[in-house]
């Protein structure tokens, strides 16, 4: 434990969790934060809670792992109350150990199963922004088509966080190749997408064999940036089982800092901008 915090997951970035930005994938930051979420329920006497359906993930990324780039996880709870259990995630470099990830954890666990004694500790990273969701699915198009498979199950046969970020990732690129930032555009003028900025939220869990959609709305704009929101449903019945809002920027993969849009990326872009409801 330092300060509080206890280490729940110390790992490395193999090469082929890498992505075409050239960093590790967010799908696999993902796969490390369940593990470390697991870890910590057990120090807590929470076995199950990261087995809950209802849970959200706020995730900020401050600087890039690359591939051989070992890190660590410190992990700890922060807030609480009568329905819910915040926990905080510190992803850090375990060579200069600066902090290059933030994520907020909200489960939902009523109080009445929470140790008596549940030390929050203060939370030392960014507040989480909320932003504002689209107010239809307007303008929303299908960015995934698929079923789940058994590689997409955690330890306990649910469908794993990892499962629901590597759906939305593709969501993403296809929604970039929409609008002309194709496989072929990165290559040649080295670009790539980088988040800086996840939502997650989950409401169910498909299970093994379903049907899964993704549906992609673009809903901001910047000079560099661009906020995705993605939503993951029955194809059926439309019944949403996650929601992630993604933002990121281009980036120019020798410089590695953000790059401004191309004109005909961006008039593409701001013809599919979906309405978002008021702040």
């Amino acid at each position: 434990m330092i300060d509080g915090w206890t280490e729940t997951c110390r790992s490395v970035v193999s090469p082929w969790e890498c992505d075409v930005t050239e960093h590790f994938t967010i799908a696999y930051y993902f796969d490390r934060l369940a593990d470390a979420a697991s870890t910590l329920a057990e120090n807590l006497g929470l076995r199950g809670a990261p087995e809950r359906v209802h849970r959200r993930f706020d995730v900020r990324f401050v600087r890039e792992l690359r591939a051989g780039a070992s890190f660590h996880i410190l992990s700890a709870p922060i807030a609480s109350d009568e329905r819910s259990l915040r926990l905080g995630h510190q992803i850090v470099d375990s060579v200069n150990h600066e902090v290059t990830a933030w994520a907020e954890e909200t489960v939902d666990t009523p109080a009445t199963r929470l140790p008596r004694q549940l030390r929050l500790l203060e939370w030392p990273g960014p507040a989480v922004e909320h932003r504002p969701e689209p107010i239809s699915l307007e303008g929303f198009t299908a960015t995934v088509r698929e079923r789940v498979k058994p590689a997409d199950l955690d330890a306990h046969g649910n469908f794993a966080l990892a499962a629901f970020v590597h759906r939305f990732t593709a969501g993403s690129m296809q929604a970039l190749a929409a609008i002309g930032a194709t496989a072929s555009y990165m290559q040649t003028e080295r670009r790539g997408y980088s988040t800086f900025e996840l939502a997650l939220r989950i409401n169910s869990l498909p299970r093994l064999g379903t049907a899964i959609l993704v549906e992609t709305g673009i809903v901001h704009l910047g000079n560099s940036s661009i906020r995705f929101v993605h939503r993951m449903c029955d194809p059926l019945t439309g019944s949403e089982f996650a929601r992630l809002g993604q933002f990121g920027v281009q980036l120019d993969l020798e410089a590695r800092r953000p790059a401004a849009l191309p004109e005909p990326l961006r008039a593409a872009a701001a013809a599919r901008l979906v309405p978002l409801a008021q702040e």
